[in-house]
């Protein structure tokens, strides 16, 4: 047979592949906007218009003592010199004390500030001595590619204008590393105020990304085509057990789903086994009484005069053939199908009684002696097929009845315990060998053939077996001390 392995396990690992990366980038984009979102929403309420740090503390601590000691127009004088950085002073008005543009989002931001706890203050609410309040802070500054100084207002940008600002990005910074200002600025998720701006990060999220897509799809893929070859060579006829070690499917539920294929290979290759000892065995059994009827034809043919007892084998030869055949039907039936035909509620004490009239009337006075034995004022009724029960009950009976001997004795014990009813045919014949004791139901098994001289198949108590599965009960056998055989049979009582 051809074996396909390279197409479909080649779409599967690419379905796998393909599926995990996109996977990996859907999380990734939802993990990136959730922390963009949240950085987005830091640095716009974050003070990103007012310096925070402590070198804008010194400078309204100096602000604050010359408006102390030479009021506005010493404050005037400290505000009003040029450098990187200017205090700002704010009336309650909103103008600036220089006539400066100060944005309504700077004031609100630099009010939030006072609320903050912070060792040093780079906010300050001041009164000056003609008694207005003046709010003093340190606008952050920018500085942009031709050189100008411009404040975080004027130069807008995400998280830096306040809901009446425009949004946009600083053209630059001065500080080290382009950091502006005293150095706690805004920043990006790729560096400040240049978001996309370093491709390293992104490309080396796509190569860990394609090698783990890769490397799952491979995982996942790897027992999938192990369990395809098995189930093809399973399909070729090879069901030996492929998965026993673990080690080809990994530990998890792909191991399981190997054990699982091995324990049903097994139940195949055991079937398979099964049927062909029973073609043997069917063979075997058919092959003598054929013999025997070829047998007595010839003889017919040659002696006309015993014509009458070569008649009489044949007919007992049919019999036995026919026997032979409705027996292997009985078995075939029940285990294709092993629902009960019919249910209905059977009386075991009635059945039993049955069972042991008809038997005693077979064996006749040469026969053992057959008694039943039951147990008390016994109502013991069960629910099932009435001639399938009555036919394995009798299977064993016979049984005992053909290996109990002549002049010996053959017990039938009726009894119920708990749920169940018992029945126990007893006989005190040779026995079976202990080592055959697991196949004594088994089709065609005969304990010992070449030593006794019973006739039969084989097949009473393979029946009987299944006949009291299907009814939900259990039978066994086991050797009686002095001797004989007991085979016990336990049904459920009808609820």
């Amino acid at each position: 047979m051809q074996r396909r392995t390279g197409r479909p396990t080649g779409r599967l690992f690419w379905k796998f592949f393909l599926s995990i990366l996109l996977a990996q980038v859907a999380a990734a984009a939802g993990i990136g906007s959730v922390f963009w979102l949240r950085e987005q929403a830091r640095l716009s309420s974050a003070i990103t218009l007012v310096e925070t740090g402590p070198p804008a503390g010194f400078m309204l601590d100096s602000a604050a003592i010359a408006l102390k000691y030479g009021g506005v127009p010493a404050l005037r004088e400290i505000v009003s010199q040029k450098g990187r950085h200017s205090v700002y002073a704010v009336f309650d008005n909103g103008r600036e004390l220089l006539g400066r543009e100060v944005t309504p989002s700077m004031r609100e931001q630099a009010r939030r500030e006072l609320a903050t706890d912070r060792p040093y203050r780079p906010v300050r609410q001041l009164k000056a001595p003609d008694g207005r309040q003046l709010l003093l802070f340190v606008p952050r500054m920018y500085r942009n590619a031709a050189g100008d100084t411009l404040t975080a207002a004027q130069v807008g940008g995400p998280g830096f204008a306040g809901p009446d600002g425009a949004r946009g990005g600083p053209p630059g910074g001065d500080g080290p590393g382009g950091r502006p200002g005293f150095g706690d600025g805004p920043r990006g998720p790729f560096g400040p105020f240049s978001p996309m701006s370093r491709p390293i990060p992104m490309l080396a999220a796509i190569i860990v990304s394609l090698f783990f897509a890769a490397l799952l799809a491979w995982y996942f893929s790897r027992p999938i085509r192990a369990l395809r070859n098995a189930f093809e060579a399973a399909a070729a006829g090879d069901l030996s057990p492929r998965f026993a070690d673990g080690d080809r499917l990994g530990g998890d539920e792909l191991n399981d789903l190997g054990r699982d294929f091995d324990r049903m290979s097994g139940q195949l290759r055991a079937l398979m086994d099964g049927q062909r000892r029973l073609l043997h065995d069917v063979s075997h059994e058919l092959r003598s009484p054929l013999a025997r009827l070829q047998a007595a034809i010839g003889l017919a043919h040659q002696q006309p005069d015993k014509i009458a007892m070569s008649l009489q084998r044949i007919e007992r030869e049919s019999v036995r053939m026919d026997k032979l055949v409705g027996e292997l039907l009985t078995l075939s039936r029940l285990e294709a199908n092993p629902d009960l035909p019919k249910s209905e509620a059977i009386d075991m004490q009635e059945l039993v009684d049955g069972i042991a009239q008809d038997a005693r009337f077979e064996a006749g006075e040469a026969g053992p002696a057959i008694e039943v034995d039951i147990e008390g004022e016994l109502v013991a009724n069960v629910r099932g097929a009435p001639d399938l029960l009555w036919r394995a009950v009798e299977n064993v009976v016979r049984n005992a009845v053909k290996h109990g001997g002549a002049g010996g004795r053959v017990e039938i014990r009726l009894y119920a315990r708990g749920q169940q009813v018992h029945v126990d045919v007893l006989d005190r014949g040779p026995g079976i060998l202990d080592a055959d004791l697991p196949a004594v139901f088994e089709p065609f098994f005969r304990s010992n053939p070449g030593k006794n001289n019973i006739d039969g198949h084989g097949l009473g108590l393979a029946i009987a077996q299944r006949v009291v599965h299907a009814h939900g009960g259990t039978i066994t056998a086991r050797n009686r001390d002095g001797g004989g055989l007991q085979v016990a049979i336990a049904l459920p009582l009808a609820g």
